[in-house]
């Protein structure tokens, strides 16, 4: 089992268009999930799709990447595994937090301090 990761997609594309699509590169599919905003519902322009096998998987990479789908070039290409489960979020937020706080702190406290001292 391979699963992909396919991105710049349409955000009017269903699982159905998707799963289509993917099988007419001569491939099935396992499995599709189409990767949705936890908050608004809305797709977010990817999925995840599970090829049986690793030759299906990369005759799909071959014929798709970089094809065109409702208009849009789609990325095919092997999914990347996830770090740590919740890692991505965390860091995601952790390295707002410190670049945001940190960082902008420092270049506004130090530049309005040099403005005073001169």
């Amino acid at each position: 089992m391979k699963k992909l990761y396919v991105g710049n997609l349409p955000f009017q594309a269903t699982e159905e268009d998707i799963s289509n699509w993917v099988k007419q590169a001569g491939a099935t599919v396992a499995n599709l999930s189409l990767v949705t905003d936890k908050f608004t519902g809305q797709p977010r322009g990817f999925a995840f799709v599970e090829i049986n096998n690793d030759e299906e998987a990369a005759r799909v990479i071959q014929a798709l990447n970089g094809q065109d789908f409702m208009g849009r070039n789609v990325v095919v290409n092997e999914a990347r595994p996830r770090e740590g489960g919740g890692g991505r979020g965390g860091y995601g937020g952790g390295g707002r937090g410190r670049e945001g706080g940190g960082r902008g702190g420092d270049r506004g406290g130090g530049g309005g301090g040099g403005r005073g001292r001169y």
